[in-house]
């Protein structure tokens, strides 16, 4: 495991001088909640003046990334639709090259079904050719039969990403991975694919969207299983940090390394 104090400033140089661009997680990672970790505007600042880039990359499908946007602006961060990439959007680009034209039975809220739609794809809860689940907050029992149904008919079967809860404020909620639970144990099947961290379609559209290589980016989250294991398992920079959800303990547990470990993005300023 390397940290700022464990690499000499010129190895940390030079991991950071082949980063084009940051992928960053959102919730512990830049913010927690509705509030900005310190230094997070100025690790931004630093990152542009540097002549680099940066886009958000989030797991969750329960808001269209609109939302994001608003919330980031209402922070004090301004960015553009292309800075702001989700699974559900990776999950729609996905559609769009391997299935383009066909029918999609859509597991999600009203805000993944607008995204969808956004990217011309076809909604079809009656007669679909393919099922797609989102993290859906309005989920109810007709909604699980439904996609149990069309599961268990051997349609193709997509998930935007993996996660088994959502952080709150006031504690967890039950995320896709319980719903992915729940249709395994009643249609006996899990995904053909899932999209999100640390899965490689979401890294694929990141580079579609950006142009840059995997070897160019870095992940910078606080989640091993979802943010570090995509640098890890994908060829990009995999930084840490101990703002949220990971901890030193779990990284000596998991064995699940990343390539740098701070307490936080505003620490990588001065290599930047």
């Amino acid at each position: 495991m390397k940290s700022l104090n464990e690499l000499s400033d010129g190895q940390l140089r030079e991991k950071i001088a082949k980063v084009r661009c940051f992928l960053l997680d959102m919730d512990g990672t830049f913010y927690l909640g509705d509030e900005l970790f310190e230094g997070s505007l100025d690790f931004l600042k630093a990152v542009q003046a540097s002549g680099r880039s940066f886009a958000f990359l989030t797991n969750n499908s329960s808001r269209g990334t609109e939302h994001y946007i608003k919330k980031l602006a209402a922070m004090g961060v301004f960015i553009g639709e292309e800075q702001m990439l989700s699974s559900g959007q990776a999950a729609a680009m996905f559609l769009l090259r391997e299935y383009e034209g066909k029918r999609v039975f859509l597991l999600g809220n009203e805000s993944l079904r607008a995204e969808m739609e956004r990217f011309g794809i076809e909604i079809d809860q009656k007669d679909p050719e393919i099922v797609l689940i989102g993290f859906d907050t309005s989920l109810d029992y007709p909604k699980m039969c439904a996609v149990c149904d069309f599961v268990r008919a051997g349609l193709p079967y997509i998930a935007t990403h993996p996660d088994f809860n959502c952080p709150t404020e006031t504690g967890f909620i039950p995320d896709i991975g319980a719903i992915i639970a729940f249709i395994e144990a009643s249609a006996g099947r899990r995904p053909d694919l899932v999209v999100g961290k640390p899965h490689g379609e979401i890294v694929r559209a990141a580079t579609e969207r950006t142009g840059l290589r995997a070897e160019e980016m870095a992940m910078v989250g606080d989640r091993l299983y979802t943010d570090i294991k995509t640098g890890l398992d994908h060829g990009l920079l995999s930084i840490m940090v101990l703002t949220g959800e990971g901890t030193i303990e779990e990284i000596e547990k998991t064995g699940i390394e990343p390539e740098v470990l701070v307490q936080r993005l505003a620490d990588l300023i001065p290599y930047l």
